[in-house]
Formats: C-alpha cells, structure tokens, sequence
C-alpha cells in the first residue's frame, strides 16, 4: 500500500527502457536486420549507463 506512490529509480528506468529495447531488436530481426542491430546499439549504451551506476 506504501510502495503505491513510490517513484521509479534511475536504474529501474533505465532497466525498463533497456529491455524495450531488447524486444524491439528482436522483433527486427525478423525483417530488418540493419534496424535490429541499431537498436541492440542503443540497448548496449543503456546498460553501460546502468553498470555505470
């Protein structure tokens, strides 16, 4: 009941942003492959930001 109005951290932003992008590179796959690694580029800086942390 207490954790309802809990804001998200950086880190779990970032993790969810991360993973988005994660299925969205593997939904590419399938088609575009160009696209899909492009966006398994992006998924790589957001989990250097997240080790970063």
């Amino acid at each position: 009941m207490f954790g309802l109005f809990k804001k998200k951290s950086e880190k779990d932003k970032l993790q969810l942003q991360y993973m988005k992008l994660l299925k969205e590179s593997f939904d590419l796959s399938k088609s575009n492959r160009t696209a899909s690694d492009a966006k398994q580029a992006e998924a790589d800086v957001i989990l250097k930001k997240i080790e970063a942390l």
